[in-house]
């Protein structure tokens, strides 16, 4: 809940929304690719950080279209949070990485196979990305939002390079 909190924070520092906007912002972002963000959660978050004063109510609405601001004290909550962000490092978990501890127990074949899938998948991704990228500028997103997408390619790219040396290693029997 701590990246969700933070985004909502964060989108509400641009000045005060309903629900439904701090959702498209965090839709044209693409937050739900890489902060695990469940569009449901926005609203539930709003609640339960106006009750705990980080966010005051401005104007009350049904259907997602009461207005929500950021108090001073969430201002203080979301520089707190952007903080431990920028200087705690955590491992991003992948269970790939589970699937890699086991391909011993694949024939080549079968590891050879997954491997060109997820080679095909990753380039795929990649595709996705570039057309992310252009959407989010056509839709006039914030520059530095352009940089989770650049990071999230740079990460696919290397996971790409990886597979497709693994695909080799596998074809001369250097792997498993």
């Amino acid at each position: 809940m701590s990246a969700t909190r933070t985004l909502i924070l964060g989108v509400l520092l641009g000045g005060p929304m309903h629900g439904y906007k701090v959702r498209q912002t965090l839709e044209l972002w693409g937050a739900q690719h890489w902060a695990n963000v469940a569009f449901g959660s926005i609203y539930h978050g709003l609640g339960q950080m106006a009750k705990e004063g980080l966010l005051e109510i401005v104007e009350s609405g049904k259907g997602g279209q009461t207005v929500y601001a950021v108090t001073d004290d969430g201002r203080r909550e979301f520089h707190r949070l952007l903080e431990e962000f920028w200087w705690q490092f955590k491992p991003i978990v992948d269970p790939f990485q589970v699937a890699l501890t086991f391909m011993n127990h694949m024939s080549k074949a079968d590891l050879t196979a997954a491997l060109t899938a997820r080679r095909d998948q990753l380039k795929t991704l990649l595709t996705m990305n570039e057309r992310a990228l252009a959407a989010k500028r056509a839709h006039g997103a914030a520059r530095h939002v352009d940089e989770t997408v650049l990071l999230g390619s740079m990460q696919i790219r290397a996971q790409l390079e990886w597979v497709e040396q693994a695909i080799e290693k596998v074809d001369r029997d250097e792997l498993p």
